[in-house]
Parts: C-alpha cells; sequence; structure tokens
C-alpha cells in the first residue's frame, strides 16, 4: 500500500462533455485524496465524459486492454500510489452499436486487476420531473458478480443501480466480500427519495462498509445529478460525506469494529432463506 494506511476515499464530480476537463478534475482529486492519506480511491459513474444525449458516450467505446481512458487509470493508479475504482468507462460490447459499462479496478502499481460490468440498466420513467432513461439502448448488461481481494480487505463492486438490488449484494457477500465500492449517478429526484437509504442498508444488512462515490451537480444535458457521496460502516453509520459539487470524503477503516460487530451481531449467520 507503499505506506499507506487503511484509509479510503470516494470522489464526487459534475462531469461535463470535455473528457481533458474532467480527466484534470479527477486526477486533482485523487491527488488529493492520496496526500490526505487514502489507499483506496472509487471514482464515480461516468467520471470521464457525461454528455447531452447517452448515445454520445458510443465516441469513446475502447477496446479491453487498450484506450486513453484505461491508461489514464492505471497512470493515475502508479503515480500516486493507490488502489483506484475507476467508475465506469464506456467498453466494446458483443452486440454492435452498444458498449459495456465497466468498472476497472487498477492496484498501486497500475496493474489492472479486476473488470466489473454493470449489471441492472436504468431503464425508467420518472414521472414528477418527466426524465426518460433508457441505458439499454446503449449499454450491453454484465452478468458476472465481482470480489476482489484488496489491502483493505475482500471488495465487492457495484455501480449505481444495483444499488437497489439487494440480491447482488447478497451474492457479493457470499463471495466474502467485506466492504463494497459503488461508483454512482443517482438523479436529484431519487437520489433525494432514496440514495442515503439504500446505501446505509446495503452497508447494515450486510455488516460490511459501503464506499459510495456519486456525481453531484448540474450537467449540460439539463439534467442534475444528486450527489452526497459518503462512506458509511457496518452498523450504517455515515462516516463521511460531501453534499453538491466536486470533492471528496476520505476516512481509515475500522476493522477490528466490523469483525467485532460480526462476531456479536451476527445476522449474517441467522439467515435462513437462500
Amino acid at each position: 500500500m507503499s505506506g499507506k494506511k487503511n484509509q479510503v476515499a470516494a470522489i464526487q464530480m459534475a462531469s461535463s462533455p470535455h473528457v481533458s476537463a474532467n480527466l484534470l478534475e479527477a486526477e486533482r482529486l485523487i491527488g488529493e485524496a492520496s496526500e490526505s492519506g487514502a489507499g483506496l480511491v472509487v471514482l464515480p459513474e461516468n467520471f470521464a465524459f457525461k454528455g447531452e444525449h447517452d448515445r454520445d458516450m458510443l465516441t469513446l467505446c475502447e477496446e479491453p486492454e487498450d484506450g486513453p481512458l484505461q491508461g489514464f487509470l492505471s497512470q493515475m493508479a502508479k503515480r500516486y500510489g493507490v488502489w483506484l475504482v475507476g467508475g465506469t468507462i464506456p467498453l466494446r460490447a458483443s452486440q454492435g452499436g452498444k458498449v459495456r459499462a465497466a468498472c476497472l479496478v487498477m492496484d498501486d502499481q497500475g496493474r489492472r486487476v479486476a473488470r466489473y460490468d454493470k449489471i441492472h440498466l436504468f431503464d425508467v420513467h420518472l414521472v414528477e420531473t418527466d426524465e426518460r432513461y433508457v441505458e439499454s439502448s446503449t449499454i450491453e448488461s454484465g452478468n458476472q458478480p465481482v470480489v476482489l481481494d484488496t489491502p483493505f480487505g475482500k471488495l465487492g463492486i457495484a455501480v449505481c443501480y444495483d444499488l437497489r438490488f439487494p440480491e447482488l449484494f447478497r451474492r457479493l457477500l457470499e463471495q466474502g466480500a467485506e466492504l463494497f465500492a459503488v461508483p454512482s449517478s443517482f438523479t436529484a429526484m431519487t437520489g433525494k427519495a432514496h440514495w442515503k437509504t439504500l446505501v446505509r442498508a446495503r452497508a447494515i444488512e450486510n455488516l460490511a462498509f459501503v464506499i459510495a462515490a456519486a456525481q453531484g451537480g448540474y450537467h449540460i444535458s439539463g439534467r442534475e445529478t444528486h450527489g452526497h457521496s459518503m462512506i458509511v460502516d457496518p452498523w450504517g453509520t455515515v462516516l463521511s460525506q460531501v453534499p453538491r459539487g466536486t470533492g471528496y470524503v476520505s476516512v481509515e477503516l475500522d476493522t477490528d469494529y466490523q469483525k467485532t460487530i460480526r462476531r456479536t451481531f451476527p445476522t449474517i449467520d441467522h439467515r435462513q432463506l437462500y
């Protein structure tokens, strides 16, 4: 961990269609989080690009293992000596005209150690604001849950809309997950109603830490994201959060506390239905 403590960070952005500006902002925040002591840093969903239309992301589609966004994530992880959960970037899908919303994890040497493709796609009509989202028109769903070993514990990955599906988190728990990274881009409306509740619920029911990194602000599409990136402990306590705009939160994980809770309040062991 390059001498870093068991400290983690969630970065919040208000990304635009200008990739170079977004990458500069991401690097600034990664650097600040690293300087604060974080050894694991989580970027938000779509950190590199938020276009006017969903299909705009197709222009940034990269081949797996090769592309400027993948190179950026590798360089940042190595340069700042952090494990980096790279939000999502668009990678080539098996279906023509679509991408995978891929979350890549880089170790502190810049090596890719995991890839998770977003499973649950946000296809909804928000009647109150008359917003329509059809992620399936441009994104091909993944189908493989991902848990990996890190110096911070066994890390499970989920992305945004995944947060509403506790069965995915149970699958990650069954694979040994002790903490979850959740890059996200919740809408202002759904975020106000459900974001904090869902993040805390996933922490409480799995007795796990949740590092939830979000988009937070106004975007060129006219849409607004909720923000409130946060880190939550296994008891559901919000350890730190940033409300709106760009920034980051960073805390040191108390893994002994987690072990104590899992031992003395063993709800995981008391499950009857599988």
